[in-house]
């Protein structure tokens, strides 16, 4: 059966394990890689953390079908629970968390990041609160913005810049789909301006240091500038056709750190050229669309937001990713969905297309 005979719940489905195949099939690639077998720290070797991300995906599968039988609606009263708990487990990070950067708790032998289960929940906090609430009125206006505040402060107090600025454009979006005057969006934006050097002041050495490395990569090209440099360099070596499936030097060679997590975008182009990311982009640009077909076809008002919300998730994530390995956008430490490794945000995802597939195929009857 073709994807396009399939019902809209299936095409979504289908699309995703295409995709997280896809991501497999690099992931292997990494794992083959001179940096990954040698220097690789809490996962011991780079097979380890391709098999690590097979369980994260049959964990996630299960929790796929929970979330596509589980009445979505019954979610607007769970998430009075779920937001509390979730505040609560980032506030847990920032006491006993690990890593580099402690964003991590540690859940027998895997390490879960709560901040990842933050953007679910506020995509289902929001979309509860805004629904039969009038967007325009101060009161929920604001009310918007601390349900989105409380979370982004303690993600960014981790230190993650990136994930916090992800949940604030999220937030943004969800308003605009509820009915948000453009002139308050203006506000905001012009509040964010404002605020910015305040930002600045309060950000860590290593986040000032990407800002400026993304304005200026050359000023410190085998230091801070090196990882973005060798980005670039490795996307331009694939060429049209890439060098083909295992045999990327930039990546192989360990030129690229972190080609499995933040720019496995670059292995890709590396090792299949401009035409493996056509493919790529193509396919993701097919899950998109199905996204947004959910987000035109349900009635619900509340089912509506949430679809809202989770797209603008994925897309944003791919956006963000793919403009960072290209010296558009700083370094964010923002995964590609359904490619990079990470348990958490993989185990996160596919709850979330459970939840879209269950709004999909349960319309509203009027």
């Amino acid at each position: 059966m073709k994807i396009s005979e399939r019902s809209p719940g299936q095409r979504l489905l289908v699309l995703t394990y295409v995709l997280i195949c896809f991501g497999l099939v690099l992931l292997f690639s990494a794992s083959k890689g001179t940096f990954t077998r040698t220097v690789s720290t809490f996962k011991g070797s780079g097979d380890l953390f391709f098999w690590q991300q097979l369980v994260w995906i049959v964990l996630g599968t299960a929790g796929l079908m929970l979330t596509r039988r589980f009445p979505y609606r019954n979610y607007r009263r769970l998430v009075w629970l779920l937001y509390p708990l979730t505040i609560l487990l980032l506030l847990v990070v920032l006491l006993v968390g690990h890593g580099r950067a402690a964003r991590w708790i540690r859940v027998g032998p895997f390490n879960f990041q709560p901040a990842e289960l933050a953007k679910v929940v506020l995509v289902l906090s929001l979309a509860a609160y805004l629904t039969e609430r009038d967007i325009n009125r101060p009161a929920v206006f604001a009310g918007s913005l601390m349900l989105t505040a409380l979370p982004a402060v303690l993600i960014f107090k981790q230190p993650n810049l990136g994930t916090a600025f992800l949940l604030v454009l999220v937030c943004l979006v969800m308003m605009f789909q509820a009915g948000l005057a453009p002139r308050r969006l203006l506000v905001i934006f012009i509040l964010i301006l404002v605020s910015s050097p305040l930002l600045w002041l309060t950000m860590e050495p290593y986040q000032k240091e990407r800002i400026l490395t993304f304005l200026w990569p050359q000023r410190d090209p085998f230091g801070r500038g090196y990882n973005l440099l060798q980005s670039k360099i490795t996307i331009g070596s694939g060429g049209l056709i890439g060098k083909g499936y295992l045999h990327g030097t930039q990546t192989k060679l360990a030129f690229l750190p972190e080609y499995h997590t933040d720019f496995i975008f670059c292995l890709l182009a590396e090792e299949f050229g401009l035409l493996g990311v056509t493919i790529f982009l193509g396919l993701y640009y097919l899950f998109l669309k199905e996204l947004l077909s959910v987000v035109s076809f349900t009635r619900d008002e509340f089912g509506r937001l949430v679809t809202t919300g989770l797209f603008a998730i994925f897309f944003l994530q791919a956006v963000i990713n793919i403009s960072m390995t290209l010296g558009l956008f700083p370094v964010a430490g923002i995964p590609l969905p359904f490619i990079s490794y990470g348990g958490s945000f993989m185990l996160m995802a596919l709850l979330a297309v459970g939840l879209l597939a269950n709004i999909r195929e349960n319309p509203v009857i009027f």
